[in-house]
């Protein structure tokens, strides 16, 4: 078994097709497909379905596609981790985030970590809080920012940098938009603009609904911030999100209320994988934001005692 092989499965897996797959390693179609034979003939199993064209893995292929990938992201941590042996200052930090997250906190970061580090690259992935879970555990990336901080998962280490509390949103012309603070409950009657099923801030929200007893009715969802926002100062609804999210950003077309029943907050951190260990460049960005963000906790609590 060649890691030649290896590489062309996984690129004619990913693609379902034999001639794109061979176009994007830049190989013949017939030295894919011979590959893929030789492969198929080594393990004494059928890896794929010919349909046409197009292939399709079985399930013998699905398993094998899986164990498949770990390694290869086994292969690649290896060999970067060997390159920024020899110079960590000048690696490569793959770095996942959220969407309440991108226009403050993770440029923030960064740009100080930069000004110490200028030659070290970033790599970044948006995504849901779930599935940076799910790539942190598969070894697509090592370091995801994102919130709330996960405890649960014994392959996830979890480190809070931070607590934030939750606010809620409303249209500029709703009865409630000069109050200073509300309980949950006197949005009971009115409809939400929330994240789609399956995201941690949709579930934060419906959780805090449910404490009050009641479940919000949902008018319209978007996938990030922006997108949420711009629904509610169209007058489409109310929402709940981080505070943090508003900073720079206070538009005459929404207000923002405190909640003062339930309490809503959430924790803002990093997660790594406890089954393997940081490349260096990561280590040196991971300990950077822990004492960088501490610092600026500590800042906060001397100015709410003055």
């Amino acid at each position: 078994m060649e890691l030649r092989q290896l590489k062309y499965f996984i690129e004619v897996a990913k693609r379902e097709h034999v001639t794109e797959a061979a176009d994007a390693l830049h190989v013949a179609q017939s030295a894919v497909s011979r590959q893929i034979f030789k492969l198929e003939e080594e393990l004494g199993v059928h890896l794929f379905i010919r349909e046409g064209r197009n292939v399709k893995l079985t399930q013998v292929g699905h398993v094998f596609l899986k164990h498949i990938e770990r390694a290869m992201h086994a292969f690649d941590y290896a060999e970067q981790v060997v390159k920024e042996q020899m110079d960590p200052e000048r690696g490569v930090v793959h770095v996942g985030f959220t969407s309440s997250l991108a226009s403050l906190i993770l440029p923030t970061v960064i740009s100080a970590f930069r000004k110490k580090y200028p030659h070290v690259t970033f790599r970044l992935y948006q995504a849901s809080h779930y599935e940076l879970e799910k790539r942190i555990i598969q070894g697509e990336m090592n370091i995801a920012l994102l919130g709330p901080v996960p405890t649960k998962n014994e392959r996830i280490k979890g480190t809070i940098l931070f607590h934030e509390k939750i606010i809620a949103l409303v249209p500029y012309t709703h009865r409630l938009a000069q109050e200073e603070s509300i309980t949950l409950d006197q949005l009971r009657n009115d409809p939400f603009v929330l994240f789609p099923k399956g995201y941690i801030l949709r579930d934060m929200v419906t959780n805090a609904c449910k404490q009050l007893g009641f479940q919000p009715e949902v008018s319209f969802e978007g996938q990030d911030i922006g997108t949420i926002k711009g629904l509610v100062s169209a007058g489409l609804g109310v929402t709940l999100i981080p505070e943090i999210t508003l900073v720079n950003q206070m538009p005459k077309s929404f207000s923002k209320v405190d909640i003062r029943k339930p309490h809503v907050q959430r924790t803002v951190g990093m997660i790594t994988p406890t089954e393997r260990g940081l490349l260096p460049a990561e280590e040196l960005f991971y300990e950077f934001a822990k004492k960088f963000f501490g610092r600026l906790e500590r800042f906060q609590h001397q100015n709410l005692s003055i």
